[in-house]
């Protein structure tokens, strides 16, 4: 088990678990490249796991190309000293790259939890789509949350017995923290207004231009609509919290934060009436939570969630993005129809059916 970044602890936490709840069949040894050091430990803290080899790989203002270069041979003594049956990855960072290609240099068998998402578009998003398809080509078995990524993959030559559609496990991840009582109390945000908008903007492909449009369209949204307060995360990495800073600091009703734990941020996604992001991970969770998600991309390798009618693409630019959460915010009946769908990401059930599958094939 190999990961870096606090999505992917997010989402391979529940597999971890459910293998760990198997220890007659199965030992599992967790590899961290850490190189989101803080907002990991946090996540690992949540879900009570302690890494077996840590790489340390977090630098000020790295690029993906210094984690892989850095990373690749820490990694492969890491695979010398355990030599496992076989090496998990998940999603689409550079430590998923890392890792997949790691094991692949070291003739291990590589399998992909959330596997076959796709834009078919190479530089959008920059560059998960195609870590994605990279990792695709190494892996041995491939768990696709969707009957779509199965078609993805199938169409790439990925040959069918070796591909299960599993649901996606965030939404594993998020009915854990849900069932555990790990809700913090945001008793202190809801108090500032009657109904909370969460927003989160992060991605590489944001930085720059993108980010300042949707922090233009944000002033907007907060102008127009002062009865809601915008709570807004701030990633710290200072292509992000520069720009954002900059541009929304002072405004009476917009809360900038630091990253929250995952528990916290959990509560905050259930007491959030709207939900703007650039996240993949939010656009698979917030509909079970009943919750419609505005995302902050021209292109999303999840269009299961605009099919479903729970998700809308609106870019980053500001007209769009003021008009759909305006249409959001004073159409009830408009809104009650997109927070009342279902959930197309999964059930809570991928870890269990990853771990089946694992058993009958490694």
């Amino acid at each position: 088990m190999a990961f870096g970044t606090r999505p992917e602890a997010i989402k391979l936490a529940p597999v971890i678990l459910a293998l760990r709840r198997e220890a007659d069949a199965f030992e599992c040894e967790v590899c961290g490249t850490a190189q989101h050091r803080e907002m990991l430990d946090q996540v690992l803290d949540v879900f009570g796991i302690s890494l077996d080899f840590d790489l340390r790989l977090m630098r000020a203002e790295q690029e993906p190309s210094d984690v892989i270069s850095r990373g690749l041979p820490l990694l492969m003594d890491a695979l010398a000293a355990s030599r496992p049956d076989l090496v998990l990855v998940q999603g689409d960072t550079a430590s998923t790259l890392l890792a997949a290609f790691a094991a692949f240099l070291s003739r291990i068998q590589v399998a992909h939890v959330e596997a076959g998402l796709r834009t078919f578009c190479k530089y959008h998003p920059f560059p998960e789509e195609m870590n994605r398809r990279l990792t695709s080509a190494l892996c041995d078995f491939h768990f696709a949350p969707t009957e779509r990524a199965r078609e993805n993959l199938l169409s790439e030559g990925a040959p069918d017995a070796d591909i299960v559609v599993t649901g996606n496990t965030a939404v594993d991840a998020l009915f854990y923290v849900l069932n555990k009582g790990r809700n913090a109390n945001v008793s202190s945000l809801a108090k500032s207004s009657s109904r909370l908008i969460l927003v989160t903007a992060h991605r590489r492909e944001s930085f720059g231009e993108p980010l300042r449009r949707i922090c233009s369209a944000l002033k907007m949204i907060a102008e127009q609509h002062p009865g809601y307060t915008m709570v807004f995360p701030v990633h710290p990495n200072p292509n992000v919290r520069s720009v954002v800073r900059l541009l929304l600091s002072g405004i009476k009703n917009i809360r900038l934060m630091e990253p929250m734990n995952y528990d916290e941020f959990v509560a905050l996604m259930k007491e959030a009436y709207l939900i703007l992001t650039d996240s993949g991970g939010i656009q698979e969770e917030a509909p079970s939570l009943g919750k419609p998600v505005l995302v902050l991309r021209d292109k999303t390798e999840r269009p299961e969630g605009q099919e479903a009618g729970v998700a809308i693409l609106v870019g980053s630019e500001p007209d769009k993005i003021f008009d759909e959460t305006h249409r959001l915010l004073i159409h009830e009946a408009y809104y009650r129809s997109v927070a009342s769908r279902r959930n197309p990401f999964g059930d809570g059930r991928a870890s269990e059916r990853i771990v089946e599958f694992l058993k009958e094939r490694v």
